[in-house]
């Protein structure tokens, strides 16, 4: 699908509440999901809902998630409807009462009918899509997985054509007549941020840290970060 094209919304992915939070690009569809790392997979099994985080990917209009092929919930989830969702957490929000705390987000939601991926060439294509989804860079600079490897992973496939997006942004939002009040209200910035990488100790010191791992070390996943934040885990990482 065309990333302009707008988000049609369903029975299952139309927002009820807070419904100005929803955003209807599909672009905004896209930047939720490619700036995330782990998702949450919802799945009915003997009819009890199970959830399981798992690493995932994505590739033009299809999600791929993957986990061990001794995974129950995975390999359950083939041919049936579920759930999976993405939020990142982007600040805590203190108003001046508590029934108006919130926090800044961006999440996702998608809905759909789950394929196992079983032909080896679009497993291993899948599996590159959610190594890069993790670390840029990676699937290149590292050993491909091996016949046994490969048949010890599974893959799950998700269309991303029924999906809903909701973002808060901003300061908070209190009654009118709570504006007068002596109580500090603001927002706390939140991202993650990565570290200075810590080599394997049976790694050979004739190994240079990669470019690719020392890109991501001090740098926030999604959005750029508050300054103030971007500061400090930059300390942390030299």
């Amino acid at each position: 699908m065309d990333s302009e094209l707008p988000l049609s919304p369903t029975e299952r992915s139309r927002l009820r509440r807070l419904r100005e939070r929803g955003q209807s690009d599909r672009a905004e569809l896209y930047s939720v999901l490619d700036a995330g790392l782990i998702c949450h997979l919802g799945v009915v099994i003997d009819g009890a809902p199970v959830v399981l985080p798992t690493g995932y990917g994505r590739s033009g209009d299809t999600l791929f998630l993957h986990g061990s092929s001794a995974n129950r919930s995975l390999i359950s989830a083939d041919g049936q409807e579920i759930c999976v969702t993405v939020t990142h957490l982007d600040g805590l929000v203190c108003a001046r009462s508590v029934f108006h705390h919130s926090m800044n987000y961006r999440s996702a939601m998608v809905f759909g009918t789950a394929r196992l991926v079983t032909d080896d060439d679009d497993r291993l294509a899948a599996l590159q899509v959610i190594t890069e989804q993790l670390v840029p860079g990676r699937w290149a600079a590292t050993r491909g997985p091996t016949r046994k490897e490969l048949a010890a992973t599974a893959v799950l496939a998700l269309p991303l054509a029924e999906s809903s997006v909701k973002v808060r942004t901003g300061p908070p939002s209190d009654e009118e007549e709570d504006y007068a009040l002596d109580v500090w209200a603001g927002v706390l910035p939140a991202a993650l941020m990565f570290g200075a990488a810590r080599p394997d100790p049976r790694l050979s010191p004739a190994v240079a840290t990669p470019e690719h791992i020392r890109a991501l070390a001090g740098r926030a996943r999604g959005p750029a970060p508050d300054a103030a934040i971007a500061s400090a885990v930059g300390r942390l990482a030299n």
